[in-house]
């Protein structure tokens, strides 16, 4: 255990995985996570939907964490492909200042593109002003169709704003964009998925080409073909391919770490100082075991 790496997944949803990815993450040495906010699979079609799920990431979810050592952050947005939905989009940023100032939220997120549309645009630019006016880091989701346009437009559009390049994160990058991403100042953030997007095989690559400053590995996990274990693997991977195990640390820990703490929600001695494991505690009532014996560390133990 000692030699054991920890992981950091800056970008996880785990509304919508099972307590045995929390079980595997856990083993594998994922400490924290950040779930950011996100689209379901189909619209939601009323503000009251966005405030439950928010509310899911702020309690719910960090709870269901806990009862397996890893510490839960989030990111709250409105996400591009909502935003398209305008009456709802005004709705939901109402509702947003509600969210922001809560103990887990680390950034707004997930926000940009999609298919680059004018809502899209104006919905993006009124949360990077919010990000400014409470003095938050920003996520960027980069669309998956025209990638790289869609990448430079949310980096000028962030900079028009006058936001700091060093304070916003830009996801899913691919070979294709991170050198933009990372001469312009910006953090550079991969998603590993089984089949799109990038490989551990090609981040491996990334990391050895461009070396691991300003570079964060993810997963994104969500509800399709995803892998809750993805940083890990590609940790494990990198270390296998010859890359330092420094780098592979600054890429899989550390730059996660700094790039998100800047608020001063996200701490490491949250994970490093942790209070022990009480699965008996329960969240309104419910429990995650379904009648399995609760684990009780000692320090819990009245």
């Amino acid at each position: 255990m000692k030699d054991k790496m920890m992981i950091i997944d800056p970008h996880i949803h785990m509304t919508s995985r099972t307590t045995d990815d929390y079980e595997a993450m856990s083993e594998a040495g994922i400490v924290a996570i950040i779930e950011p906010s996100f689209w379901l699979g189909q619209p939601r079609t009323q503000v009251g939907s966005f405030q439950d799920y928010y509310s899911s990431l702020v309690g719910w979810e960090p709870f269901r964490a806990s009862q397996f050592g890893i510490k839960h952050y989030c990111t709250i947005g409105l996400n591009s492909k909502e935003a398209n939905n305008e009456a709802l989009a005004e709705q939901v940023m109402e509702l947003l200042p509600l969210y922001l100032h809560k103990e887990n939220v680390v950034a707004i997120g997930e926000i940009g593109y999609d298919d680059q549309t004018p809502a899209e645009d104006k919905y993006f630019r009124e949360q990077l002003e919010l990000a400014k006016e409470l003095n938050m880091t920003v996520q960027v989701h980069t669309p998956h169709r025209d990638k790289k346009a869609g990448t430079i437009r949310s980096m000028e559009v962030c900079m028009e704003h006058k936001l700091d390049p060093g304070n916003v994160i830009i996801d899913h990058n691919n070979e294709e964009t991170v050198k933009d991403v990372l001469d312009k100042g910006f953090i550079a953030a991969f998603t590993i998925y089984p089949k799109t997007k990038m490989g551990n095989e090609r981040m491996v690559e990334v990391v050895r080409k461009y070396g691991s400053s300003n570079i964060i590995v993810d997963s994104s996990a969500d509800w399709g073909v995803s892998d809750p274990l993805a940083v890990p693997k590609t940790a494990a991977l990198m270390l296998k391919r010859g890359i330092d195990r420094k780098d592979v640390i600054k890429t899989c820990y550390q730059n996660a770490l700094d790039a998100f703490s800047k608020n001063g929600k996200m701490k490491e001695s949250d994970w490093l100082n942790p209070k022990g494991i009480n699965q008996s505690i329960l969240y309104n009532d419910n429990s995650v075991l379904r009648g399995q014996e609760p684990r009780v560390d000692a320090d819990q133990i009245n």
